[in-house]
């Protein structure tokens, strides 16, 4: 696991470990087939592509994550029994379920998704199937690999990128999961905690314009307003 002083996880080894020699058995099936380039071109260097156990179509070549209704497993995942043990055990509701894949040598540059996190509402779980030692992600500065077979959770939000310095490609099952209190329960016992909320209970309130929107609130003259603004001046005192 790793922290901050800001109290945000940025990855976390889960419990749940899997059997790497019959994942690889189902992706030898997957791998029969045509994968799609990732959609975001300007995102990466070199070869980095996906294809479908589940999607929003129901089809293998789409490879659109996000919070579309109605994900469906696509027909790729009738075909690769174990896979879908694997996706099954996560007793959750799942939108995208990918299989990803970075070239030897390729990189995906640093870029952040907004909302690709555990507390927003999404966890972004990696089951690497194909890696290396030398296949490093980087979150907000920190190198860590993700060991095959396990089950990794990665906080999207933060700032991360992927470098493939060995010499095979790198393929991970990669589940987009709807925290439930069983998935919460799951993080829980690996380590993770929940972020204090905003420290003004407004996250548009910072300790850079709290007394600006005090002097608004005490303006208004409103019992309301002069009630909001006693409670943010003592907590801009006393936190």
């Amino acid at each position: 696991m790793s922290g901050a002083p800001d109290d945000v996880t940025r990855w976390l080894r889960l419990a749940p470990v899997f059997d790497v020699e019959r994942l690889r058995a189902d992706l030898d099936t997957a791998l029969a087939l045509h994968w799609q380039a990732h959609y975001n071109d300007q995102a990466h260097q070199g070869s980095w592509t996906s294809i479908a156990l589940r999607s929003s179509s129901g089809r293998p070549d789409d490879i659109h994550a996000g919070d579309a209704p109605g994900f469906t497993d696509t027909p790729l995942l009738l075909r690769c029994p174990y896979l879908r043990q694997v996706i099954d055990s996560f007793a959750c509701d799942k939108q995208s379920v990918r299989l990803m894949a970075l070239d030897a040598g390729a990189r995906i540059k640093p870029h952040r998704d907004p909302g690709g996190a555990f507390e927003d509402g999404l966890a972004r779980l990696h089951v690497p199937i194909a890696t290396d030692p030398a296949v490093l992600f980087t979150l907000d500065g920190e190198d860590v690999h993700f060991g095959a077979g396990a089950t990794w959770y990665m906080n999207a939000s933060c700032l991360h990128a992927v470098r493939n310095d060995s010499g095979q490609p790198r393929i991970h099952l990669v589940l987009d999961c709807v925290p439930n209190p069983w998935l919460r329960t799951l993080f829980e016992d690996a380590g993770w905690r929940a972020p204090p909320g905003p420290k003004y209970g407004d996250p548009v309130i910072t300790d850079a314009n709290v007394d600006n929107v005090i002097s608004q609130l005490r303006a208004l003259g409103t019992p309301a307003a002069e009630a909001m603004a006693t409670r943010l001046t003592y907590l801009a005192l006393n936190s």
